[in-house]
């Protein structure tokens, strides 16, 4: 069986590529806004794939994600059968929180760009602090902090 691409590394960034389909796009032919969503989430699963990071033993884990804050800019519109790049930079992680930048580009060109804070939760859905393997696998990715 072909497994489909979780994307790859460049540096500190993850890169996951998305094809634009009809399904995506709305009655003009652009992407239908809340689409976006969904490649930032895929971005974020695939980077947590790559590095190792299962979702599903997390769940066995009662660890999850909740998102609690998203910034959005939309600066071009994508079309149908657009090839995109979903760049996903995990930031930092302070205490439940995990902060994480997002651009989707076409070429060179910046389409949209989101700040994202998720927070580690019970699946109860109370705050808790991420794993410690989780944090491990993780921390190669962070931006580096100045002492």
């Amino acid at each position: 069986m072909i497994e489909p691409t979780a994307g790859v590394f460049e540096g500190r960034e993850h890169q996951l590529p998305v094809r634009i389909y009809y399904e995506d796009t709305d009655f003009t032919g652009i992407v239908y806004h809340a689409n976006y969503l969904r490649y930032l989430e895929r971005g974020r699963s695939d980077f947590f794939r790559v590095v190792g990071i299962s979702h599903t033993e997390l769940a066995k884990q009662d660890t999850g994600f909740a998102v609690i804050r998203m910034e959005l800019d939309f600066k071009r519109a994508a079309r149908i059968d657009d090839a995109l790049l979903v760049r996903t930079l995990f930031e930092r992680a302070e205490g439940v929180r995990l902060h994480v930048r997002q651009t989707i580009t076409r070429g060179d060109e910046v389409l949209f760009e989101a700040k994202v804070v998720a927070v580690c939760i019970s699946l109860s859905g109370r705050p808790r602090r991420p794993t410690s393997d989780m944090l491990a696998k993780l921390s190669p990715w962070l931006i580096p902090t100045e002492s």
